[in-house]
């Protein structure tokens, strides 16, 4: 499947390459404003002169872009993105004397960046919802052959304000399961701990370079697994609820990353002895029950205080050191509805209790009035 999706892909990379046409932007779009801008180039929301479809045309530079990256990347976005979350072409591309262009829906309320707020994040309805579509469009994304390699915030797009429709964009790192590539470290959350071998390659290349040594350091090639997408739905989760990163980087030199792993381990570690048998007293409880009662024998680290037993569990199995044991995204809409904050928790345990003492109040008035029914109607 993954090597019929690659192959198929470059097809179409190849018969596209035939018919891409040149125009002159100013002819055939209005150009509305800036909507971002980046390494890759800028996206403008234009308007088609002869339709009047407002779109979203993103401009690559023909300087630093090679065309079979910008056909790959409108092929996929074309012929691939066909879930309502994620960002697909519309079938219009072309050159002009200084970039490669191609148009796609536009997401006219920003990107989910811009509605995180630092160190708060966002309402959790509403990181449910985002997350839940999320789940579904990168396992479909994964289900035709494909890993995004670059979820992060800047490339989900909003359709409202409220986040009820999101759409995954920025398809030009996505590469066919199964694809080897060169492992390329950069510091940042997202970056999977895979590939801190490569951080450590980095630094011997400089090292012989500070001491004029001519030899170069092997490249460390990976394999591209649906995996790498899953730990960046981890680190967002995490972003959305608490508007921080969980550490700077995903290596051992990072003290948030080395603490989360340090715990990890513990769990890894009492979940062998529950499968064991080892450990006694649970086997009557219910799962969140069990989810308490990790979390109150073994506290996470202090950067994810506020966050759940459910949704710990959840970043537990998105965030696994180990990409061959590392959740799938379908994984999350298992923990969708419950709490994700123990704010959410404590409310959820005081609305209980309070409805509890109502329907035990209205269990008493109704039998004092039972009783005196029959005492009005001479029962004995």
């Amino acid at each position: 499947m993954t090597a019929a999706a690659a192959q198929e892909l470059d097809e179409l990379c190849f018969l596209s390459a035939q018919s891409m046409p040149n125009l002159k932007v100013s002819e055939h779009f209005r150009m509305v404003k800036l909507l971002g801008e980046g390494s890759y180039g800028k996206v403008m929301l234009a308007v088609h002169r002869k339709r009047g479809t407002p779109m979203a045309l993103k401009f690559f530079p023909r300087q630093s872009t090679s065309l079979t990256s910008f056909l790959r990347e409108y092929n996929l976005s074309l012929s691939y993105c066909t879930h309502p979350s994620l960002t697909r072409a519309l079938g219009i591309f072309f050159s002009t004397p200084s970039y490669y262009v191609f148009a796609q829906q536009a997401g006219l309320y920003g990107d989910l960046y811009s509605v995180i707020v630092s160190e708060a994040g966002v309402n959790e309805d509403c990181v449910q919802r985002v997350m839940s579509q999320l789940s579904g469009a990168v396992t479909h994304l994964h289900s035709l052959g494909f890993v995004h390699r670059d979820i992060k915030p800047e490339n989900i797009f909003l359709c409202d304000s409220s986040c009820r429709w999101v759409k995954l964009g920025d398809f030009g790192l996505a590469r066919a399961i199964g694809t080897t590539v060169r492992a390329v470290w950069y510091e940042s959350p997202f970056c999977t701990p895979e590939v801190e071998p490569a951080k450590e390659a980095e630094k011997e290349m400089e090292r012989r370079r500070t001491e004029g040594t001519e030899e170069e350091v092997e490249d460390i090639w990976i394999s591209v697994e649906p995996c790498i997408d899953s730990w960046a739905l981890g680190v967002l989760v995490y972003c959305l609820l608490t508007g921080c990163f969980p550490w700077e980087e995903s290596t051992h030199d990072d003290r948030g990353y080395r603490k989360y792993k340090e715990w990890f381990d513990r769990e890894a570690k009492r979940d062998e002895k529950m499968r064991d048998g080892e450990w006694r007293g649970e086997e009557d409880a219910d799962d969140y029950i069990i989810m308490e009662r990790k979390q109150r024998d073994n506290p996470p680290p202090s950067q994810f205080e506020g966050l759940s037993p459910l949704v710990m569990t959840l970043l537990k199995e998105l965030l696994h050191p180990e990409p061959k044991h590392r959740g799938t995204p379908e994984e999350i809409l298992s923990y969708l509805g419950g709490p994700w904050l123990m704010e959410t928790e404590r409310e959820e345990k005081r609305k209980a209790e309070e409805a509890e003492k109502e329907a035990r109040k209205m269990r008493e008035r109704g039998g004092v009035e039972e009783e005196l029914l029959r005492e009005g109607r001479g029962e004995r």
